[in-house]
């Protein structure tokens, strides 16, 4: 079923290039509405006896942002009834109904969130996520052959990991699984083997230095040039990108020199564009130069929860990527997290040396 959406979007593409939020939330959820009918027919084909829900029948609760929806509310009393009945309930992902009535979908890990929102109002002991990989690795296992499976990683790892490039979870359901306290298990789809666990960090759990090095080539980079340095200049810049709609997440500002400096950031390169024209339309207003957009560029991060209390972590990650001659253009951090952004052609060879640098290379048998 994995192609359903592509196959609506066409239909969609196919009928008209305008595309109204509203219809689009009501075509994008037919492909879980098929999904969910079918399983309940496999089960029931197994002697298993089943019943499916869309999202609002499933009481999941949504603001009325279409295509990118959050839950608000979850009233799962059907779902309740049909387990109190001994029914297996199967709940369409991906999905809601909004506060004005209306079907919504939850955008990117939508699926995932119902999974955990579920899993939090029906009181589970843990909230499985079966996926096509073995669990959480220490890094890509496509760009560093020698990464293993974590067993266990806390929320705040998890959380810094999904958001700097790990491709297993979407930081929204991390989220919403820490502030509901549901413990995560990945795991994969086609083995019975355990996964990863993702828990709240006790003094049980293993406290490396550095879980894990995640990659993300998927950003570019905005700089704005020789902006006056003084009080309200950068606020009226973000305003105009915040009321466009466009998320920014490194931002630097160069040193004063003469008066000027110069404004960095990153955003998603699907956002490079309207970013762009953004920063034009406030350019003569703020005073600066120039604008340039670099989408050559990628991000390197190292994560753990042991970096807290162990100095020299920042030295070595710096030195890893000196000694292959790797230049860092930006520097982000967290009591638990480094991101570098470098040349995005040498994010691949930044991401195996500090795979090795860190021990966190998996050891041959």
């Amino acid at each position: 079923m994995g192609k359903s959406t592509d196959d609506l979007l066409r239909l969609a593409d196919d009928v008209s290039p305008v595309r109204p939020p509203r219809e689009l939330d009501m075509l994008l959820t037919a492909g879980e509405r098929i999904s969910m009918a079918l399983v309940c027919m496999a089960l029931a084909g197994r002697g298993v006896e089943a019943a499916s829900f869309t999202g609002s029948q499933a009481g999941i609760i949504t603001d009325a942002d279409h295509t990118r929806a959050k839950i608000l509310e979850m009233r799962p009393t059907r779902i309740r009834e049909a387990l109190d009945a001994g029914l297996t309930p199967v709940v369409a992902g991906f999905q809601g109904v909004s506060t004005t009535r209306d079907i919504t979908t939850l955008g990117r890990g939508g699926s995932d969130v119902t999974a955990v929102a579920l899993a939090a109002a029906l009181g589970a002991d843990v909230c499985e996520i079966y996926t096509d990989v073995t669990g959480v690795f220490s890094a890509d296992p496509r760009v560093v052959s020698k990464a293993r499976r974590l067993n266990r990683v806390s929320f705040d790892e998890m959380m810094e990991m999904a958001a700097t490039g790990g491709r297993v979870l979407m930081l929204r359901s991390v989220e919403f699984a820490r502030r509901h306290g549901v413990p995560l298990h990945v795991r994969s789809s086609f083995t019975w083997e355990p996964g990863t666990w993702i828990v709240e960090e006790d003094a049980t759990m293993e406290d490396a230095v550095v879980s894990a090095v995640t990659d993300d080539t998927s950003e570019a980079k905005i700089t704005v040039g020789g902006v006056p340095d003084h009080p309200g200049v950068a606020a009226r810049l973000f305003r105009e990108l915040a009321d466009r709609g466009i998320n920014l997440d490194m931002i630097v500002q160069n040193t004063s020199e003469n008066g000027l400096t110069d404004i960095s950031f990153t955003v998603a390169k699907t956002d490079i564009d309207d970013a762009h024209r953004a920063c034009e339309a406030v350019r003569e207003e703020l005073g600066a130069t120039k604008v340039s957009a670099d989408a050559g560029i990628g991000r390197v991060t190292i994560v753990g929860a042991g970096m807290k209390s162990n100095p020299g972590v920042t030295a070595l990650m710096f030195e890893t990527l000196s000694n292959r001659g790797i230049n860092i253009e930006m520097i982000s951090t967290s009591s638990i997290r480094i991101s570098c952004v470098v040349r995005a052609d040498r994010v691949e060879e930044a991401v195996i040396a500090l795979h090795t640098a860190f021990g966190l290379d998996a050891v041959s048998s």
